[in-house]
């Protein structure tokens, strides 16, 4: 920060960009430069646009200097700030400083906050704060429809969890069909994953689900449903964080592909390893369903 504020000198703003694109990064630039001085570039983003700014710092920095500053032997110094700030707090201004740079490219970046007051000093003057009068917000886009619905573990793909000892093989179609004859009851003590009794989760999964959709809950409040269903049923601490995870968003089991049978996971292989181990035959999974397919 020292280094950066040692660069202070008045600048004008040669360039107000509302609508700057870098790749598919969309944002306000505004640069300020003065002769024999390095360029200050402000960039400015609103939380619809994406990628963020903080995804992307590299390129973005590198397509303003190719474009803005092609005579300057360092890129221009950068800071970012983005709406909403955290917490619904007031957004702050970060400055971003990189590693080693070469010819229009830069490297690591790191961020801390810039006060209001340093940029003034750094640039000679304020800078403007909001988005612009000339942002032109993207049409939103479609949000897809949450589902939860029963399902056979034999139409999931083979697991292949990773981590757990116990179960970092996977297991066997062979076994699999053994483990559906010769049911297990109750946990192991080998990980949290084969702790409990996955049968009694799952009939519990099931039934909330089944009772749910007479009564018309909405998939984004199956999450507290199930939860009052579990209490309501004495399930142990266990069982109550394991249907917890069934219907939460975040953490449901979510197949890939659209066909009958799985092409993978996106989330949830441990526990379909664990249901498989102790011979589960059903559990409750989530799909996103997109309008043009509901």
């Amino acid at each position: 920060m020292a280094e950066v504020l040692s660069l202070g000198a008045p600048r004008q703003r040669t360039v107000d960009d509302h609508m700057f694109r870098a790749g598919r990064a969309l944002f306000r630039l505004q640069l300020f430069t003065a002769p024999g001085q390095r360029a200050v570039a402000v960039a400015t983003q609103a939380e619809d646009e994406s990628p963020s700014l903080t995804n992307v710092a590299e390129s973005c920095v590198s397509a303003v200097w190719r474009q803005h500053c092609p005579g300057q032997e360092l890129p221009p110094v950068w800071i970012e700030r983005q709406f909403p700030g955290a917490f619904g707090q007031e957004p702050d201004f970060r400055l971003v400083t990189f590693g080693d740079t070469g010819p229009y490219q830069v490297g690591e970046p790191r961020w801390c906050t810039i006060s209001k007051e340093q940029i003034v000093h750094l640039v000679g003057g304020r800078v403007a704060e909001d988005r612009g009068e000339g942002y032109v917000p993207p049409e939103p886009e479609a949000e897809p429809e949450l589902r939860f619905e029963a399902i056979g573990l034999w139409r999931l793909a083979r697991s292949r969890p990773f981590r757990e000892e116990c179960m970092s093989g996977g297991t066997p179609w062979w076994r699999h069909w053994t483990n559906r004859v010769f049911q297990r009851h109750g946990g192991r003590s080998c990980c949290w994953y084969h702790s409990g009794d996955w049968h009694r989760v799952n009939d519990m999964a099931l039934a909330a689900l089944s009772r749910a959709r007479h009564e018309g809950v909405k998939a984004e409040d199956m999450t507290h449903y199930a939860g009052e269903y579990a209490a309501a049923a004495g399930a142990s601490e266990w069982e109550r964080a394991v249907l917890w995870t069934l219907y939460c968003p975040p953490d449901a089991i979510q197949p890939s592909g659209d066909g009958y049978i799985s092409k993978g996971f996106i989330n949830g292989q441990h526990r379909v390893q664990a249901m498989r181990d102790a011979g589960v035959r059903r559990t409750v999974v989530l799909r996103l369903v997109w309008p043009e397919s509901c």
